[in-house]
């Protein structure tokens, strides 16, 4: 099973660390962020890995190169000449994730999580969706809004009430949840980018909210999901204290 994560941030939230390093080697419980995730990925059978680079990614490379990571095949989807933001970094990397037709799992490079990722993927198989979203019940002002079938209708802000789209109807029957930076995704969604405009540097959730007839999304529901985004200084400091 093929996967990417997502490396190429600036991780501007992280630094001092990120004026030196890459997000992605920062370490947690003594580990660099990128070989927890591979070696999670790679327990739940993923072991064809795609990693973007952009920030330090000679450090990224280097790593991969010199450390003995468990996955069978991984690929770099470079960004050094312009960073390409979520969206236009998995659609730069189609000639990885594309080639067997077959699903690809997403995963954040800044995500720790319990999460069962290969539950994830069977059940975007099932689905027959173009994108599985993995959420949660956890604490988060920013919720993706699901009708009862679990079909994405779109986003909510509880802090603000701003919505997308603008004129969005929650109806008593929909759920709330928040979204945990992990996916699946089937290889249709890349001709569905281009035939859309979405080419260049994208945010994935601007496709996901874009409202494209026909492109179907669903969420799956992870109970009792321990996850933490590593991404600050604060939630940085809880990783190492309650995972490790």
């Amino acid at each position: 099973m093929k996967t990417i994560i997502l490396c190429a941030g600036l991780g501007t939230r992280l630094k001092p660390w990120t004026e030196h390093h890459p997000k992605a080697l920062v370490p947690v419980g003594g580990v660099p962020m990128l070989k927890r995730v591979i070696d999670r990925l790679c327990s739940q059978g993923f072991d064809e890995v795609t990693v973007n680079v952009h920030h330090f990614g000679d450090q990224i490379v280097s790593f991969i190169e010199n450390e003995h990571l468990p996955a069978k095949q991984i690929n770099v989807s470079d960004e050094t000449q312009l960073l390409l933001d979520t969206g236009g970094g998995i659609l730069n990397a189609e000639r990885f994730l594309a080639a067997d037709d077959l699903p690809f799992l997403v995963h954040n490079v800044d995500i720790l999580s319990n999460a069962d990722l290969k539950s994830l993927y069977d059940a975007h198989l099932k689905s027959r969706c173009n994108v599985t979203l993995l959420v949660s019940d956890r604490d988060s002002s920013r919720r993706l809004v699901f009708d009862r079938d679990m079909n994405l209708k779109g986003w909510k802000n509880l802090k603000t009430n701003e919505t997308r789209p603008t004129n969005l109807i929650i109806e008593n029957s929909d759920a709330l949840y928040a979204f945990s930076g992990i996916y699946v995704m089937s290889p249709d969604v890349f001709s569905v980018m281009k035939e859309n405009g979405f080419e260049g540097k994208f945010p994935i959730m601007d496709f996901f909210l874009s409202g494209v007839p026909g492109l179907k999304i669903s969420g799956v529901v992870a109970t009792d999901l321990k996850l933490i985004d590593i991404g600050k200084p604060d939630t940085l400091r809880r990783a190492n204290l309650e995972f490790f």
